[in-house]
């Protein structure tokens, strides 16, 4: 079994035997650095106009939008666990600022005020999503980099043995800054949700001691497209 952190791409340890068995071991990983293989079917990349950032109980879904043409399409869809995402907003943000130092501040976009803000549902009955693109594409890391006229999101798997690119994403500048404050509202979104999770679950032995009644287990599962507020969705489009 290989156990790697994939937060800590130079974490190392030794290869250990917990028994006479030499086919059962536990061995942690090594990586150099977070250089990645880029396969022939991602290095070229895909242009998007704008991004959708659902929440989930185990996940960020991030929904990237061709919106030149109808229908809308997403034309990328990536997840990446909640461990990563404070990681893509530091990312994002010291790039904005390597930005704003070399080429000044980017330019806003227009923002058009709808006169009723959609659900999440009707965002997604109006877009186009390709069987193809509905499972997505996983990614445990990131790179960012940009030039003068977009940023590119390099989204990597840093599985045994190589690191590779999974999904290449190419944005035009003034469409990063509202991607860094859907990627922000969202993350604080889940931080509160699971805040509160947690105290629920420290109150419930406190309730018990006191003959509270227990409320009935919700076996719900999550809908990770929920349109609900806490579902972290922003149906804004980021028109180019």
């Amino acid at each position: 079994m290989s156990e790697f952190d994939p937060l800590n791409p130079d974490s190392q340890g030794e290869s250990t035997n917990p028994s006479e068995d030499s086919s059962a071991f536990t061995e942690q990983i090594r990586h150099q650095s977070l250089s990645a293989r880029v396969p022939d079917h991602v290095s070229a990349g895909i242009f998007s106009t704008g991004a959708i950032v659902l929440q989930g109980p185990n996940e960020f879904v991030m929904d990237f939008l061709v919106r030149l043409n109808r229908p809308h399409r997403v034309a990328t869809r990536v997840v990446i666990p909640p461990s990563v995402m404070p990681h893509l907003i530091t990312a994002v943000t010291e790039n904005l600022r390597r930005y704003t130092e070399q080429f000044g501040q980017p330019q806003e976009l227009p923002k058009v005020e709808p006169t009723r803000r959609p659900s999440i549902q009707e965002v997604y009955d109006e877009l186009k999503l390709p069987d193809e693109t509905m499972s997505g594409c996983y990614a445990n890391a990131v790179m960012v980099g940009h030039s003068a006229s977009e940023f590119c999101f390099d989204f990597i798997t840093t599985f045994f043995p190589r690191s590779a690119v999974s999904s290449r994403v190419y944005l035009t500048v003034p469409q990063v800054p509202r991607l860094l404050e859907t990627l922000t509202r969202s993350f604080e979104q889940f931080q509160q949700k699971i805040a509160a999770q947690r105290k629920k679950l420290k109150q419930q032995p406190h309730d018990e001691e006191n003959g509270a009644a227990t409320p009935e287990a919700d076996d719900r599962t999550e809908d990770p497209e929920d349109p609900s507020p806490s579902a972290g969705d922003d149906p804004t489009p980021l028109n180019s």
